[in-house]
């Protein structure tokens, strides 16, 4: 006989996810705001957002997790040299789980592609948005 759920015990976030992970789905990301600017262009043009939103879907389809993908979007920010992506990426990966280190570990990774100066910039940009007033 089940026990019905008012009376059962809480279940773990784990317990929970479990089968939406079996399926091969991953577990959804908390959510930062993001830019003012942001919010004002797509409501001013709403059909690239939606355009932009099925873009990403599909980027995010496939069997890397949500940290991996957030990690490799600021590889790719960082590679082309992009400081308002690289400022999306780190409060993306921020919301996904992923530390300072593993950040400025990619930049490190990318430093012999990109150069010292590059690298130098973009590892600021990582510690500026990154930054508690960022948050």
């Amino acid at each position: 006989m089940a026990v019905p759920a008012i009376l059962a015990p809480p279940r773990s976030a784990a317990q929970t996810l479990a089968p939406a992970l079996r399926a091969g789905q991953h577990p959804p990301m908390k959510r930062s705001k993001p830019p003012a600017v942001h919010q004002q262009f797509v409501r001013r043009f709403p059909k690239l957002e939606r355009a932009w939103e099925l873009v990403n879907e599909q980027g995010a389809a496939g069997p890397l997790d949500a940290r991996a993908q957030r990690l490799a979007k600021l590889a790719i920010a960082i590679g082309a040299m992009r400081e308002g992506a690289v400022h999306s990426a780190v409060r993306k990966a921020r919301d996904a789980g992923v530390s300072l280190a593993e950040m400025e570990q990619v930049v490190a990774l990318g430093a012999s592609t990109i150069g010292f100066p590059s690298s130098v910039a973009v590892w600021s940009w990582i510690r500026e948005a990154a930054a508690p007033r960022h948050r």
